[in-house]
């Protein structure tokens, strides 16, 4: 079973209007529950009265992973923890590209990076090939929605490129800076339908300084890095930088509910990629790849529920759309996960896709991914690890001052889930994994064909403009040249 339902859901319809179809689909609970002849009554009291569409809330973090306490991380988020048991935490959602810009991009476009152009970071000199694919767009042509971003977005130069209705100018994406002003955007119980973004900078590097609660002592570092005193110190760092966090979206929900829309309001919370530690962030083991992401709203998105599915973020804009019951624009990518929350189905993706072209430096790599296994290619020439793609910190200079350099990166990697969910024993030379390797091989490379991937004709260049560090450099900043 892939949903776990810890409570009935309490069932809204996002329209309003008492449709027989909908009704059985919001009502509809997780595999093997069947609807109580009970909550029937109330379920067309519900619908009787029609009210305006529901607001959608994406509310995002800088390099969260999944350390977060809904994936069972001891770290300071209870705000998270509560969305999360009166929603949908997705064990296994993960991102289309381990890098900032990319990552947003995709989820926002339903496209992946090589597909909607998103194929380095923003502020380096990259941007989307059309931005009329936000899904803001879509909302307001289809739905009527307004549209507001408060603090980080990290997919344009300028935000009003982005086509938001309403951007809000404010002295920083921190904490400090964009809670307040989400929570008046908030208070001031807008009228109109609308999609608000509320991006925060946390937790991306540099974090904040652990304090006494965050005792460096007792904490647990990330896999794969060691459990030392200056590793334990740097997780004690984030701690304090989730915690400060977890608090800002505590202050956004609190504000929902006392303007009275949090019924009729689904949240999205999420990250872009794995947490800034080495082997994690813009790499293409889970470790990067995974995400937190965790639903709360009306209809299917209730209940406390686990969802065990493979879910990419690329399924969100159609899986909106699907829920919204408007159109789908032809150039989405992902599939609708309703099925999966309805029972209908227990997956929706046989594989999920992952890339990274460019971060700080150029990196091509691609990953497939299935329940059971894992296949990652590397391209190109260069066999050391890119430590110029990863941000510096206390646990990236361990691993810098013990020969991480002179470590060697295979071409290829073929990891069983099930047996080495670590991804520490590369496959790539087991005869007895040779067919299900070819089977892999293949589902990327029909993936890469399908999406007309530009690595397939060889090294993927940057934009004029475009600002680059060297493969070999060991910082993101060392020897930065200008694309001509």
């Amino acid at each position: 079973m892939d949903i776990e339902d810890k409570s009935p859901a309490k069932p809204l319809s996002p329209h309003g209007v008492a449709r027989r179809d909908f009704l059985k689909s919001s009502l509809a609970g997780a595999a093997g529950v069947t609807l109580a002849s009970s909550i029937g009554k109330e379920a067309l009291a519900l619908t009787e009265t029609p009210t305006r569409r529901p607001n959608i809330l994406y509310i995002h973090s800088h390099d969260t992973g999944r350390f977060t306490s809904p994936y069972g991380y001891q770290v300071p988020t209870p705000n998270l923890q509560r969305l999360a048991s009166e929603g949908i935490v997705f064990r296994q959602a993960f991102c289309a590209a381990p890098t900032c810009s990319p990552s947003r991009a995709s989820l926002l476009t339903g496209a992946c990076p090589h597909s909607n152009g998103m194929l380095g970071l923003a502020r380096r000199g990259f941007a989307l090939n059309d931005y009329r694919q936000h899904i803001i767009h879509t909302l307001r042509r289809e739905a009527g929605y307004r549209s507001a971003l408060i603090g980080l977005q990290h997919i344009a130069t300028d935000p009003h490129i982005i086509g938001y209705d309403q951007v809000e100018v404010i002295p920083g994406n921190r904490v400090e800076h964009v809670t307040p002003a989400a929570v008046q955007f908030l208070s001031s119980k807008p009228q109109e339908p609308f999609w608000l973004t509320v991006g925060y900078f946390e937790t991306h590097r540099e974090y904040r300084k652990a304090e006494a609660e965050d005792n460096w002592r007792y904490i647990q570092p990330p896999h794969p890095i060691p459990d030392v005193p200056t590793t334990r110190r740097d997780m004690a760092d984030f701690h304090a930088t989730v915690r400060k966090m977890d608090a800002g979206v505590g202050e956004v929900l609190a504000a929902l509910e006392a303007a009275g829309l949090a019924e009729n309001t689904l949240v999205i919370s999420t990250t872009d990629h794995g947490i800034s530690f080495p082997n994690m962030k813009c790499n293409l083991y889970d470790g990067g790849m995974g995400v937190h992401m965790v639903l709360r709203g009306p209809g299917p998105f209730r209940g406390g529920k686990a969802c065990d599915a493979m879910i990419s973020q690329l399924d969100l804009y159609p899986t909106l759309c699907d829920w919204l019951e408007i159109s789908s624009p032809a150039w989405l990518q992902g599939h609708s996960f309703l099925p999966v929350l309805r029972g209908d189905v227990p997956e929706i993706n046989e594989a999920v896709f992952s890339e990274v072209n460019y971060h700080a430096a150029y990196e091509p790599k691609r990953a497939v991914r299935t329940k059971e296994w894992k296949y990652i290619r590397h391209y190109g020439n260069y066999n050391h690890p890119v430590m110029a793609n990863c941000d510096n910190g206390l646990s990236k200079t361990l691993w810098v001052e013990n020969g991480w350099a002179k470590q060697i990166v295979p071409r290829e990697e073929f990891y069983n889930l099930i047996f080495d969910p670590n991804e520490q024993n590369n496959l790539i030379e087991d005869s007895s994994s040779r067919a299900t390797l070819e089977q892999m091989r293949k589902r990327m490379n029909d993936w890469m064909v399908a999406t007309n991937d530009p690595l397939l004709q060889g090294p993927v260049k940057a934009p004029s403009g475009a600002r680059v560090t060297p493969m070999d450099a060991v910082s993101p900043n060392d020897n930065m040249y200008i694309v001509p």
